[in-house]
């Protein structure tokens, strides 16, 4: 498995003005959560000073009249600050939601867009932790980093100004410890950075190895691997408690050094008070207030600490997120004809094609399909035939040659018109979890059910369909694990014939259907290309033999084509795969 490099700086102003270009819409509420942001800030001294009004001019003094106006003023402004915070929290966890809803629309939607290159090189487990993890952790940034950070900072500032107005030599003596907590706090910060990126790519490295191995859970039970893959999810989750161990022994040291560093502060304001309060310089409700306020003070710091580690991760997300974003591996959507209609004319001319590089995997390979011909391609595996497929429906681009449709390059088609009108068959079926109903359709709301319906008795299955428990409506499980290899190969067959394509490409797909179904469907099969331009690739040379042209393939080079009688004719390759089935099988 390729593990994921790690990357993140401490603080990105560039990423946070790409982050802040998706709070616009939510301005208000941003607004909103600032204002409250003051209040808890402005609130915040107010309790330690009615205390120090309290104590000195009541309490001291034997003053009783009054003293229940002042606790019902304390218990006001705690309830006060309770509906604040109540607030602030609402506002700024709906904030930071909102926000990654959207980024994870935008997100999935670039993805989906992405040619299918770079999903050959990412692991689909990395971009599972991008879409989810990931961004919760950047929708931490608006619900427990940025704005509180805010917050903090002018509670801190608020305080330290009270507190100078009250007593600037007190507030000097509780400021001496500060060095030793900006020096801890600096240290904390850089290894908590690489900390942080260590388990974000524990987490990355971890989501991708379950996603391979529970999708390939078939292949591992089929040869008894369960033991060995069983070690190396050990391995992954080893590094990735360690990752996670190395960050909370950080914040065993850290928190406990600010603890002696408050004592210490306590400490001294004890001392220097003591001596102020003999010597009748100040009152005592001066040192109560100010030992609230020491509380107060590295509170917000400590938290700083906090809500800074928590935007520190949010960076690192959030660079990985504009990582996937900033990602232009699209298929060029250069053209811009459509709503043409399209007749199926079929030509490639001197196509060289390489997924990597220039190992060419088609070499020179020129032909051409009239409209409503069949064309089949017939190789060894790795000759090139669904590289064919791939290279007409524009998955991936060619490098050399041209490719036309209708006599007009494929390129100067738009794009999504040009796939409308390619209905491909796979060997290897893809469902969803979701009805039969909305498989076929893919949710397209212009797919009625009675054209489902009629599709699937044209090609066969709709016998086995209305058996089964709410018929259309029949949940599939994930990759159609409830259906059978031929009934899901069924399904994608009427998948394909209700999007009425103009060109039906079946790669292999009646592979996966036993010889009883195939010959069901194969009258089926041959009435609905008519009219249409096919192409087939097929190891069963029987299934082919009635194709209008066929093409044999070899190491990406075309080495004959003609007529299924014309090849057995040429004596070469085709008659030679002939003569092999067919003692083999009898054909």
């Amino acid at each position: 498995m390729k593990k994921e490099k790690i990357t993140g700086t401490t603080y990105d102003n560039r990423l946070l003005k790409r982050l802040a270009k998706y709070m616009r819409p939510y301005s208000g509420i941003f607004w909103i959560s600032v204002i409250l942001t003051i209040l808890l800030a402005a609130v915040a001294p107010a309790l330690p000073l009615l205390i120090e009004h309290t104590l000195d001019n009541y309490i001291l003094k034997g003053k009783y009249d009054g003293l229940n106006t002042m606790l019902v003023l304390m218990m006001l402004l705690l309830v006060l600050q309770t509906i604040i915070r109540y607030f602030h929290t609402l506002m700024t966890n709906t904030l930071g939601q909102s926000v990654i809803r959207d980024i994870r629309i935008q997100v999935f939607n670039h993805i989906t867009n992405l040619r299918l290159k770079y999903f050959d090189n990412t692991p689909i487990g990395r971009l599972i932790t991008r879409t989810i993890s990931d961004l919760e952790t950047i929708a931490n940034i608006f619900s427990e980093g940025l704005i509180q950070i805010i917050g903090d900072l002018l509670q801190l500032v608020v305080i330290l100004a009270v507190m100078f107005y009250t007593d600037w030599k007190l507030t000097l003596i509780v400021l001496v410890p500060m060095p030793l907590m900006i020096a801890a706090t600096y240290v904390f910060k850089e290894a908590m950075k690489s900390a942080f990126q260590s388990v974000r790519l524990w987490i990355a490295n971890l989501n991708t190895f379950l996603q391979e191995h529970i999708s390939g859970m078939a292949i591992i039970q089929y040869f008894a691997r369960e033991d060995q893959e069983m070690r190396k999810f050990e391995a992954i989750n080893k590094e990735h408690r360690n990752a996670h161990i190395r960050a909370n022994w950080y914040f065993s040291i850290f928190f406990p050094v600010l603890e002696i560093i408050v004592a210490i502060a306590t400490g001294l304001l004890v001392w220097y008070g003591s001596k102020q309060i003999i010597a009748d310089v100040i009152s005592p409700g001066v040192v109560v207030a100010f030992i609230m306020y020491i509380n107060m003070i590295f509170r917000p710091i400590r938290e700083l600490i906090d809500k800074f580690n928590t935007l520190q991760m949010g960076m690192v997300s959030a660079e990985r997120i504009f990582d996937v974003l900033d990602t232009n591996e699209f298929t060029p959507n250069t053209g811009t004809l459509e709503n043409k209609e399209i007749k199926g004319a079929i030509e490639f001319k001197n196509v060289w094609f390489a997924y990597d590089d220039e190992k060419w995997v088609l070499k020179d390979v020129s032909f051409s399909v009239a409209p409503g011909d069949t064309l089949a391609l017939v190789g060894a595996t790795g000759a090139g035939k669904s590289s064919i497929i791939s290279i007409l429906s524009r998955f991936y681009e060619i490098q050399k040659g041209q490719i036309l449709l209708d006599g007009i390059d494929i390129r100067e088609y738009e794009l999504s018109f040009l796939r409308t009108n390619i209905s491909i068959v796979l060997q290897d079926v893809f469902l969803f979890s979701d009805s039969i109903r909305n498989n076929i359709s893919l949710n397209n709301p212009q797919i009625s059910i009675e054209s489902i319906i009629d599709a699937s008795k044209r090609v066969g299955a709709y016998d086995f369909i209305t058996k089964l428990p709410n018929q259309f409506d029949y949940e599939v499980q994930e990759r159609g694990a409830t259906l059978s290899a031929g009934q899901a190969q069924l399904v994608s067959f009427i998948r394909a014939l209700v999007h009425n394509p103009k060109i039906l490409v079946l790669d292999e797909a009646t592979s996966s259907i036993d010889t009883e179904t195939e010959e069901m469907i194969q009258s089926a099969i041959d009435n609905l290309m008519e009219g249409r331009t096919a192409i087939v690739i097929a190891h069963r040379l029987s299934t082919i033999q009635k194709a209008d042209k066929i093409i044999v393939l070899d190491k990406g080079e075309i080495k004959e084509i003609g007529s299924h009688h014309e090849l057995l004719n040429l004596d070469g390759y085709y008659k030679k795969l002939y003569e092999l089935q067919f003692n083999s099988t009898g054909i």
